[in-house]
């Protein structure tokens, strides 16, 4: 019997690999606002004085947050008012608004979005921004930093930054560390971020830098300091992730439309504009938004683009206000639509909306139906002579008649505070709707030194007070002026140093007007008198 070895077949090679790509290095950006809270606040008429956010803490008001001005003078948070002031007499402040600084952050992180679509919020005031990948399309990380400045300058914000490999050791070089860099290991025991008996701690037991927490077995670490710190340690020298929670982005509000054959007739493609206005009207609703500024896109045949924009005074999810104004646009263009060939689609986008709940109708429309008239002619007023045209009248945080209202572009006014102001208006004592500009100075005849006009002479004319009202007291903005606090300023109206006594009168034909009394004989010998407005 005859057996055969079985054939032995060579084993197949392996495929060959390919070459493994390494990935984009982890890069990381923190960015901290030191001062935002100040910079939100800071009052535009004075931009190089020393300027503070006070907060009342029991019975004492104390500094919530300072400028650097403020910080070069020797006031830090925590210090009374009256120290600070005492200090630094022409301190400039104001209370503590923690939702106003929110809606800074807000703000900055929106225009953080341009770099990274990874924007994360670190409240109170800083941001951190996953750069990886994406360093490179702003020319590296020097060109980045400097783009974010002039993004940051636009803003009036001061920011610090920091690179790192990961997040958390780019906060705490930022706050903590070199601008752009450094070594994490010589940060400080603070940039953890302990409580502060566990601070004291460290230090008293020599630890005075990460490297010499990092130097120091991690049992012996969690067992007399607490196992969080030790967590918080290799967080920052990356042995441990610490993700990062970034900022939603909401749907932008947009639709588009296209069509099979070109559309020759502008109204049609109006009309489909239109049906684009409802659709995006139904999603406004459920995220309880109205539209302020809409943008409908018209395309053409050779690829020619025309875009229309229209700005509304108030949120709104009606199309028809819309639609108005779009046609008047359309009508008021010095260069006229032209369709060509027709339109291959029609796309409307609302680039800016803001808050609008629904209401309930009440029994008698006559206000409403006022109030949306009055804002129908102000955006058709808009549309025509532009939103750089048309005005509003906002309250300023001034008391002084002449200043306490500010004239600002339709784009920038901010109806809902007009009419709150309103609503205190009609609260307080009438007074005219127009005022000199300035106030005219008269001579007034009076009964008492501090008493109601009883004649006055102005431009030449007596005229003789049957009635008078008053007065209304209104103090001087002392802190606004230099020297004020001592007295030592002329009394002129428009330094601003001294009391009115304003008085409503009325003269023997029935004009009715407005007089104040520029200082009481306590504060000066001869007070002027001013008249500063005429009631209808």
């Amino acid at each position: 019997m005859v057996s055969s070895a079985p054939s032995r077949q060579p084993l197949p090679k392996p495929p060959a690999r390919k070459p493994q790509v390494p990935g984009p290095r982890p890069l990381f950006l923190a960015l901290w606002l030191p001062w935002l809270a100040c910079e939100a606040a800071r009052p535009a008429g004075q931009p190089d004085a020393p300027f503070a956010l006070v907060v009342r803490q029991g019975s004492a008001l104390r500094l919530a947050a300072t400028d650097p001005r403020a910080e070069t003078l020797g006031l830090a948070a925590g210090m009374t008012l009256a120290d600070a002031r005492a200090r630094c007499p022409e301190l400039v402040t104001t209370p503590e608004d923690p939702a106003r600084t929110a809606a800074a952050l807000e703000r900055v992180l929106a225009a953080l979005g341009r770099f990274t679509p990874v924007v994360a919020a670190d409240p109170p005031d800083g941001a951190l921004l996953d750069m990886t990948g994406c360093a490179h399309l702003f020319g590296g990380e020097a060109a980045l930093l400097r783009i974010l400045a002039e993004e940051m300058t636009r803003l009036d914000h001061a920011p610090r930054t920091a690179f790192a490999a990961n997040a958390a050791a780019a906060r705490a070089l930022a706050r903590h560390g070199a601008h752009g860099g450094g070594d994490i290991r010589a940060l400080p025991v603070a940039a953890l971020e302990p409580p502060a008996e566990t601070l004291v701690a460290l230090r008293r037991a020599g630890l005075a830098t990460l490297g010499d927490l990092a130097a120091r077995p991690a049992p012996a670490l969690a067992a007399r300091f607490g196992e969080g710190l030790v967590l918080r340690l290799r967080q920052l020298l990356g042995e441990v992730a610490a993700p990062l929670v970034p900022r939603g982005h909401a749907a932008p509000l947009r639709a588009e439309e296209r069509f099979p054959e070109p559309v020759a007739r502008t109204d049609d493609v109006l009309d489909v504009a239109e049906d684009l206005l409802r659709r995006l009207g139904r999603d406004m609703e459920e995220r309880r938004l109205g539209g302020r500024r809409f943008v409908v896109t018209l395309c053409r045949a050779d690829g020619a683009r025309r875009r229309l924009a229209v700005e509304t005074g108030r949120p709104t999810r009606d199309p028809a206000p819309v639609m108005r104004l779009l046609r008047e646009r359309i009508e008021s263009l010095a260069d006229p639509l032209d369709p060509g060939f027709g339109y291959d689609s029609v796309a409307l986008a609302i680039t800016r909306s803001e808050p609008l709940s629904p209401h309930q109708i009440g029994l008698e429309q006559g206000k409403e139906a006022v109030d949306d008239s009055i804002a129908a002619l102000v955006d058709r007023l808009a549309v025509r002579l532009g939103p750089e045209a048309v005005y509003r009248l906002v309250p300023a945080n001034r008391h002084l008649p002449e200043v306490a209202q500010a004239a600002l572009p339709l784009a920038q006014g901010a109806p809902g505070r007009a009419a709150s102001f309103a609503a205190r208006l009609g609260e307080s004592p009438p007074r005219p709707l127009c005022l000199f500009d300035p106030p005219q100075p008269v001579e007034v005849i009076a009964g008492v030194p501090d008493g109601p006009p009883l004649r006055f002479r102005w431009r030449g004319h007596l005229f003789a007070v049957r009635l008078a009202e008053g007065p209304e007291r209104i103090a001087a903005e002392w802190w606004r002026h230099e020297g004020a606090h001592s007295g030592n300023l002329a009394g002129h109206p428009e330094n601003g140093a001294l009391t009115r006594d304003y008085y409503r009168v009325e003269d023997s034909e029935g004009r009715r007007w407005w007089l104040f009394r520029h200082g009481l004989h306590a504060e000066q010998a001869h007070p002027q008198w001013y008249l500063h407005g005429q009631f209808p």
